[in-house]
This record gives structure tokens, C-alpha cells and sequence, in this order.
């Protein structure tokens, strides 16, 4: 077969025609790729018939827009499919550069450029500011973000603490490393009293972070 130039309008017409055919048959009828009639499709179907031009358009996403889609996504109530049609994005490829970005602690501007402005780094922390950091990100709803920016810690951190919690309660934000080394130096005697002081402190914490819950719930009704 002769080779087509791919306009706008030749590749409106083999996306219609999948309409009555497979992707395979018509990819066959006009010698194109069956993966580039999908990507043809999927631009038509988010960005309309302006995306299948034959020159670069790039599209520009507000700051607002980037992190709702991340957003949406991490929630897990959304599948990224459902937000490149939800928020028009052009790839998958995109979202995915966006949710890699927010997760690794920098934040894309509403820029067309899509400049980085650098974000909060890891740092060490106590039991209590651990259990303190989690419970505050639940009363904000799982806002992990704001939560990890105001405690000057990193978003991965605020994410995991969430997690454990959920999971295994407020022990599971016990610092455990080293313990095991450190342990194997110390007497029967020094080993009670550190399992004492322990629990203790994490009884402590427990006991205010109900405190501080019982008053949020007091301030709610």
C-alpha cells in the first residue's frame, strides 16, 4: 500500500473506522501501527479533534489542577484513566510524572514550563511527635501534604506513620532501630527498666493523643 499522510482528517476517518472493525483490521487497511490508532483515539477523546494536528501543542496545567489529579489518585477512588478523562490530561505518562514528583517531596508550579520548587525533607522524631503528626493529618482529612510542610517533616513520613497506624495502632510508630544491637548490652536488670520506660512513654502519648481527640470531638457537637 502506498504510504498516507496522517492529517487530521485521514486520522478522524480511521478512528471512526474502528467503530465498525478492530483496531487490528483497520491498522492493516491503513499500514499504521494498532498502538498509535489508540494513542490517536485517546488524545481525541480527552483533547478533541485540535489534538490530532500534525504539530506540537502543549497543553498547560494550573498548579490547582496537578495536585487535585495527584490527589484524586492517591486517594484510590480513581483509576488514572478515569482522571486523564476527568482532568483532560494528555498521557498517562504525565500523571504519572506528577504523582512521582508530589511523593518525592517537590511540587510542580502552574507553569507551562513546569518548573520545581524543592519541598520538606525527612528529619528524626520522637514517639510523641509521630503519633502528634498522625493524628492531626487524620483530622485533616489525610492531608498529607499540609500536614508534612507544618511539622517540617517529609511527605513519605507523614504517608508511612498513616499507614502504620491504621494498620497495627499506635505501636507500630515505635523507633525500633538498634534496638536489637543495643539490647545484647545491657543487663536483665537495665532491660526491664528500658521495656518499662517504653511502655510508659508510649502510654503517655496514647493517653494524649485521646485527650486531644475527646476535644475535637467535643468541639465538633
Amino acid at each position: 500500500m502506498p504510504n498516507y499522510r496522517f492529517t487530521k482528517e485521514l486520522k478522524l476517518e480511521i478512528i471512526h473506522a474502528c467503530e465498525s472493525a478492530s483496531i487490528k483490521q483497520v491498522a492493516t487497511a491503513y499500514n499504521v501501527n494498532p498502538s498509535t490508532i489508540k494513542r490517536w483515539n485517546q488524545r481525541y477523546r480527552l483533547l478533541g479533534e485540535d489534538a490530532l494536528e500534525n504539530k506540537i501543542i502543549w497543553k498547560t496545567y494550573t498548579k490547582e489542577i496537578k495536585l487535585a489529579a495527584v490527589k484524586d489518585y492517591l486517594s484510590g477512588q480513581y483509576s488514572k484513566n478515569e482522571l486523564l478523562i476527568k482532568y483532560g490530561i494528555s498521557t498517562d505518562s504525565l500523571l504519572t510524572k506528577w504523582i512521582n514528583l508530589y511523593t518525592s517531596h517537590r511540587e510542580l508550579k502552574d507553569s507551562g514550563k513546569g518548573s520545581l520548587i524543592s519541598m520538606t525533607k525527612g528529619r528524626r522524631t520522637t514517639f510523641e511527635e509521630r503519633l502528634a503528626i498522625v493524628k492531626e493529618c487524620l483530622d485533616a482529612g489525610k492531608d498529607y501534604r499540609k500536614t508534612a510542610e507544618k511539622h517540617q517533616v517529609s511527605y513519605q513520613q507523614v504517608y508511612s506513620w498513616v499507614k502504620k497506624f491504621l494498620a497495627e495502632g499506635a505501636e507500630a510508630l515505635q523507633d525500633k532501630r538498634g534496638s536489637n544491637r543495643d539490647e545484647k548490652l545491657l543487663s536483665p536488670e537495665e532491660k526491664k527498666a528500658k521495656e518499662l520506660e517504653l511502655e510508659n512513654e508510649r502510654l503517655r502519648a496514647e493517653l494524649a493523643f485521646l485527650k486531644k481527640l475527646k476535644e475535637y470531638e467535643g468541639r465538633r457537637f
